[in-house]
């Protein structure tokens, strides 16, 4: 099923190691949420304690709008930062990514890393697969092994074609792969979404993955984690001239937050993730302002994981909580809803109001 013989686990704690102690973003792309502000309420008309993050995704309830973004998976070290999201994941009702489950596919020894339910027994949990292995013989029965073998309420499907290409082992066929993922849709049990993984997605895209019968779409845009930099240190020692290619393509992508706009203008009606680069509460209403349904963590998140216990962790996930919580107030958003309906973000230089 996989088109090249170096282990997959062995690539996953390459990318842990790089992405933890590496410079792994762009130089001079950055999200864009820097580009848009909120515009201060001094009447806002509601109390602190009424402003509620409360929402349902997947038909479950959520304490919050945020996401554990898919990161990891298939070693022992992935299995603890696994655990320590999950755990705190469910502690503050976030919804729960996994990294790509091909691993455990691939290397069953490797399936309990992505064994999560036990520790996150009440929010959505989403399993994660590359699309690409669609075109190296996976397929529905595959996919759904993936959901059986994680107890996952969807699957989502990542889109990383620039980093396979810089991966020396990469699966580079990316031919048709709109009418397979149709397929999938289809014939699986469970929701099916997709996700880049930090190039981004633009409404064009977008609507073409609605149309096949996806979910949701996760954006994850350009100004986080840059996987052609993550590959180019891989690649260091391996593929000097993969190496060397790799720098050129230091600030591609899509921001997260042009992401955001694009797809929500061209799919009104479409279940919307903001992912890419986000640090702050304050950068997830942002998203939310500018029509996303969601709001995604993932390097951020990653350092207070890799910690003996899950307490760093809760924490830098309620100061997210804390943050957006009081741009809300700052703006008199008591609810989701009003703060996806608000006229108060503009951008900062052309002082253009947007109405989701």
């Amino acid at each position: 099923m996989t088109s090249n013989n170096y282990p997959t686990d062995k690539r996953k704690s390459e990318h842990i190691d790089i992405v933890l102690n590496q410079k792994v973003t762009g130089t001079n792309i950055t999200t864009g949420f820097e580009a848009y502000q909120f515009r201060h309420n001094a009447l806002p008309e509601i109390n602190f304690d009424d402003v509620s993050l409360y929402t349902t995704f997947l038909g479950k309830p959520l304490k919050a709008p945020f996401l554990v973004s898919s990161m990891t998976g298939g070693t022992d070290q992935a299995w603890k930062i696994n655990k320590h999201l999950a755990v705190a994941a469910e502690e503050q009702g976030w919804a729960m990514g996994l990294g790509s489950v091909r691993a455990a596919i691939e290397q069953p020894s490797t399936a309990y890393t992505f064994q999560l339910r036990e520790y996150a027994p009440t929010i959505p949990i989403l399993a994660n697969l590359g699309a690409a292995q669609l075109n190296y013989g996976y397929g529905v029965n595959e996919c759904r092994q993936v959901v059986e073998l994680t107890q996952a309420d969807a699957l989502i499907f990542h889109l990383n074609s620039l980093q396979e290409v810089f991966q020396p082992e990469g699966d580079t066929r990316f031919r048709s792969l709109i009418r397979q993922i149709a397929e999938v849709c289809k014939k699986l049990d469970v929701p099916v979404g997709v996700k880049e993984v930090g190039w981004g997605i633009d409404g064009k895209v977008a609507k073409l993955l609605f149309e096949a019968g996806i979910h949701f779409i996760d954006v994850a845009g350009a100004g986080g984690t840059s996987w052609s930099q993550v590959e180019k240190y891989r690649s260091q020692h391996k593929d000097p001239l993969r190496y060397q290619a790799a720098e050129a393509f230091t600030d591609w992508g899509i921001p997260t937050a042009e992401c955001v706009i694009d797809v929500r203008q061209r799919n009104p009606q479409g279940t919307v993730i903001s992912s890419g680069g986000l640090y702050t509460g304050v950068e997830g209403a942002k998203a939310i302002a500018l029509g996303a349904d969601l709001a995604g963590y993932g390097r951020s998140l990653l350092t207070a994981a890799t910690q003996s216990t899950p307490e760093q962790l809760r924490f830098v996930m309620q100061r997210i909580e804390l943050e957006c919580k009081i741009a809300m107030f700052g703006i008199g958003a008591a609810t989701l809803s009003d703060l996806k309906r608000t006229d108060r973000i503009h951008h900062i230089h052309t002082r253009t109001t947007f109405r989701t």
